[in-house]
């Protein structure tokens, strides 16, 4: 798995920094992308300047390498992961809120009419 996914001496290191950190950054994101009625677009703008953020936080903290496309690739499709499931999750918490007699909850991450 080294060296495809991630260029850390551990695993864990991948983890914390791409997974846990940017992960909730990314949820974040997409929460506030959401809660700004904004769309996907906007939303793959914003993950793809955290991806920047964090392969910063993986130079900076680890020595990795700052401008490897392979792992920024890889970091911003987890990070992408993370936003998307953010701004699904608040988008229909707004909509069956906003719009209570017309759309319901069919699962944390999409609605339905009624």
């Amino acid at each position: 798995m080294q060296g495809i996914l991630y260029e850390e001496v551990s695993i864990w290191q991948f983890l914390f920094i791409t997974c846990v950190l940017g992960g909730w950054t990314a949820w974040r994101t997409g929460k506030s992308v959401a809660e700004s009625w904004e769309e996907l677009p906007r939303l793959l703008l914003y993950v793809a300047l955290l991806g920047l953020g964090i392969r910063f936080v993986h130079h900076a903290l680890f020595e990795g390498t700052m401008f490897s496309l392979h792992y920024y690739v890889v970091d911003t499709i987890v990070l992408l992961l993370f936003a998307t499931a953010g701004f699904r999750y608040y988008r229909t918490k707004q909509m069956t809120n906003n719009y209570y007699w017309l759309y319901e909850k069919a699962s944390p991450f999409s609605w339905k009419a009624k």
